[in-house]
């Protein structure tokens, strides 16, 4: 049987266990399993354990549960809303402005926490109902806080980033960095986005009112005082003081990404027992709780999307694909975009971890070939799993937003999130005119070790 139609074989009986609703780690899993029955020698089998071990014996990865520990300490207390009352207080002169404290909330948090889900719930909750008892639309309400939660994968630490460092096997560091750039270009983005739509929801209650309707909340002008602003800090400032102290003992050479993550998760809970009283054993358990939950699903779906990547490789599956796609001579350009429309399709259906670890040994060959820069590509990528994320049909945040405002019907959460897929389109299509956006931190960091 020729590699062309075991690969076919290969990526039908994926879709097939994918669409059976089987949970992706076992789909995963299995189809690798049954293929080394069919096309592998019988002793293989004898070494899947050995083989799973060894594609997970990073040390990069052991980073991942730490960093899950440190976001769900964070987004189980009640730093989310405090930081997104500070950010209101600050920010609630300008239009719209409970619209980019929302975005500016799920940027901050998001690069504390390292999680899309745990930003939009922990965001949301607060800002959700802040924003709807203001006047503004449902539709709008949800949409920020789905797209500002996807910032979760691209700022750092992201748990993405570090799945994308081990599979194209490039430093973390200059991977971290180069996500700043454009997660702070896609917050631009969507704050001036959330003032054109505040104007525009402005404009309408305005008119209704002035045509004897009905005074919407959105028209009131609200005031805080020096002092008001100046009590929202006390409880924020701890939480960036650690973020900041983790990100200089990353990038400054003081620790690795591992002991970071320890680290961060260690102050995490120091914090949230001196400022929540966060410390008994009731209260800890959840949180513990949580994080064992999330890390061991995460670490079965890598560890099988290694495997199946493993008896790609072996079936010289990926070798083939990769080789046909470098034979097509496309331009490079030409080549970049086929390749991230199959990520928006796979980012239909697939979470972004499962779509990395499946896609890297066909994908990054031809365009490292081609001269992109892997770094770049990372950025570029996760940026195109952002917006799987906020996108029917599978799109997670969608309903991480449907579960903390059940009232807000699927379809206006849907046409709400729709404006910031077409915000992340621009800001790729930025980042292939301008790639110095993300690549000037690590070629800094690069020029300074040397």
């Amino acid at each position: 049987m020729s590699v062309a139609t075991i690969g076919f074989l290969y990526a039908g009986a994926t879709l097939g266990a994918m669409l059976s609703g089987i949970p992706i780690a076992f789909a995963l899993g299995a189809v690798a399993l049954a293929f080394m029955l069919a096309f592998m020698p019988a002793a293989s089998l004898d070494t899947v354990a050995q083989n799973v071990y060894e594609e997970m014996a990073s040390i990069t990865l052991l980073s991942i549960p730490l960093f899950i520990l440190k976001g769900a300490a964070i987004g189980r207390s009640r730093a989310g809303q405090d930081l997104y009352s500070a950010m209101h207080a600050w920010m609630h002169r300008i239009p719209g402005g409970l619209g980019i404290a929302n975005v500016f909330a799920c940027a901050l948090f998001a690069a504390m926490a390292g999680s899309s889900p745990a930003t939009c719930s922990a965001i949301g909750s607060a800002g959700i109902p802040e924003m709807r008892k203001r006047g503004y639309s449902p539709g709008f309400a949800a949409g920020i806080i789905a797209a500002g939660g996807t910032l979760g994968i691209l700022l750092p630490p992201s748990i993405t980033m570090i799945l994308y460092a081990v599979a194209a096997e490039q430093s973390l560091g200059r991977l971290f960095l180069a996500g700043i750039g454009p997660g702070l270009l896609l917050v631009c983005l969507f704050a001036a986005w959330a003032m054109v739509r505040f104007r525009s929801e402005y404009a309408t209650a305005k008119q209704v009112l002035e045509s004897g309707g009905p005074a919407s909340p959105i028209l009131a002008d609200e005031n805080y005082s020096m002092a008001q602003r100046f009590s929202t800090l006390p409880r924020v400032l701890p939480f960036v003081v650690l973020l900041t102290g983790v990100m200089v003992a990353l990038y400054g050479g003081y620790a690795t990404p591992s002991e970071t993550a320890g680290l961060g998760g260690l102050l995490a809970l120091a914090l949230i027992a001196a400022i929540y009283g966060v410390w008994r054993i009731r209260d800890v358990n959840p949180i513990l709780t949580a994080t064992l939950r999330e890390s061991t699903m995460l670490m079965l779906i890598i560890g099988m999307s290694l495997l199946y990547a493993y008896v790609m490789s072996y079936l010289h599956i990926s070798q083939s694909a990769a080789a046909a796609i470098v034979a097509m001579q496309l331009s490079p350009w030409v080549l970049l975009v086929t390749i991230l429309g199959l990520v928006i399709v796979l980012g239909f259906f697939l979470p972004p971890v499962s779509i990395i670890l499946m896609t890297a040994p066909i994908i990054l060959p031809p365009l490292k070939a081609a001269g992109f820069d892997l770094v770049w590509f990372g950025v570029v990528m996760t940026i195109t799993m952002e917006m799987g994320l906020i996108h029917p049909p599978v799109g997670l945040n969608i309903f991480v937003i449907k579960n903390i405002a059940p009232d807000i019907p699927l379809s206006d959460i849907i046409w709400g999130t729709l404006p910031f897929v077409l915000l992340m389109a621009v800001a790729i299509l930025i980042l292939c005119l301008v790639p110095g956006i993300a690549m000037w931190l690590p070629d800094l960091l690069l020029s300074s070790t040397r």
